[in-house]
């Protein structure tokens, strides 16, 4: 079983506490779907900065910054995309990248 790094772009926050406990319900049990499969649950994330080849530094991460991100176990890509495409994110208008991780030498 390989590891897939879910990076998620974009989406909304909530505007209302009402809406809030609705994402926050969606979420729950979306993670809580995925199980075993689950290896990470992960964090939204704030600002975020980007380190070029030349050292300098830019704010926002480029045109789509990471906005949070979930670890995820599964035996292929495939199978990783069937999970991926039942996250709330999506219904926000989000998207998730979806990355294959290695285990380090």
């Amino acid at each position: 079983m390989a590891k897939y790094l879910l990076a998620y772009h974009g989406g909304g926050m909530p505007e209302t506490e009402e809406a809030l406990a609705a994402s926050m319900a969606a979420w729950g049990a979306w993670m809580g779907g995925l199980g075993q499969a689950l290896v990470d649950p992960g964090n939204p994330v704030g600002a975020t900065t980007t380190v070029a080849a030349d050292r300098s530094t830019s704010d926002g991460g480029g045109a789509n910054p990471v906005t949070g991100y979930s670890i995820v176990e599964a035996d292929s890509m495939a199978s990783a995309l069937d999970l991926a495409r039942s996250c709330p994110i999506l219904d926000d208008g989000g998207t998730v990248e979806l990355c294959e991780t290695f285990d380090a030498m």
